[in-house]
């Protein structure tokens, strides 16, 4: 059974879905989602782990502050560490997906004795990003969303006729193949109508200013992480379906120069959405990782 809870926690207030006892497992959604991206795999993990998936600040039923240097990524990190604090816990493995990946990567670079296993799906190193984005004009356009994202009339372009762009980023194709329910697009929809969450939401990508380059001569712009040392020293799984339009596969290419101890694991025909769309093999692969503890 998934509970739900909210903790005060680094100066919001935190909403977060949870299953099980034990050792902690912290499950870090990304854009446009919230908690539930998770509710396929909280179960997985609920017989011998204390498995959580928050709403990240901004998204859903946690605090939504309007500042933009609310969403520095130092401060999302922190919120991740307070939660387990809060939870009882000093170590936790992290799990993440898109924009929970970006906090995730942040994470275990800035405080990599928190970490006991680093998982990212779909999401880049941002050093390996940051190449993509100067060097492949693939990544680059498929990136040029993030520049929309950052301009002003973001919120106004995103809510038009019931964020229908937001549906066919996310929800369209996947409703055709049963991956989606109807009940699933009216609950997304809720929590994209929650007051400022779509400027909670937007404010993680003018927080960061990252994209590709816009003019001639401009240097493109990964996710900061507030740490110069790119090697990430924890064990790590990254988990790719390969089929992601916004996210290229040679986002994987020389990784491992800066995950020293890194496992890969592709999904052939997975999108970007792979966490719904083949959440049993995501879980298998997962569980294998961290018997190896």
């Amino acid at each position: 059974m998934i509970k739900h809870d909210f903790a005060d926690v680094n100066g919001i207030r935190m909403h977060y879905a949870h299953a099980g006892t034990g050792k902690l497992m912290l499950f870090a959604h990304g854009f446009p989602e919230y908690w539930a991206c998770w509710k396929k795999l909280l179960p997985a993990f609920a017989r011998d782990h204390h498995a959580v998936a928050p709403d990240l600040r901004g998204y859903n039923l946690t605090s939504r502050p309007p500042e933009v240097e609310q969403y520095a990524i130092g401060t999302l990190v922190d919120d991740l560490g307070a939660l387990a604090k809060s939870l009882g816990h000093d170590t936790f493995t992290l799990i993440a997906h898109d924009w929970g990946g970006g906090v995730a990567w942040s994470t275990a670079l800035r405080h990599p004795e928190w970490l006991d296993r680093l998982i990212i799906i779909n999401a880049p190193h941002p050093t390996i990003f940051e190449r993509e984005l100067n060097t492949n004009p693939a990544q680059q356009k498929a990136s040029m969303y993030t520049r929309m994202f950052q301009s002003p009339k973001a919120e106004a372009m995103l809510s038009a006729n019931n964020y229908q762009a937001l549906v066919d980023t996310l929800l369209t194709d996947d409703l055709k193949r049963g991956v989606f329910t109807a009940e699933d697009k009216a609950d997304y929809i809720a929590g994209w109508s929650q007051p400022g969450a779509l400027t909670g939401m937007l404010n993680y990508y003018r927080a960061a200013n990252m994209g590709p380059p816009t003019k001639p001569g401009e240097k493109a712009r990964s996710f900061e992480t507030g740490i110069a040392d790119p090697i990430v020293r924890v064990p790590t799984l990254v988990i790719w379906g390969e089929q992601d339009p916004h996210l290229m596969t040679s986002n994987l290419d020389g990784l491992d120069a800066y995950v020293p101890d890194l496992t890969i694991k592709r999904i052939p025909d997975g999108t970007h959405w792979v966490i719904h769309e083949k959440p049993d093999e995501v879980a298998a692969h997962i569980r294998a990782f961290i018997a190896t503890a």
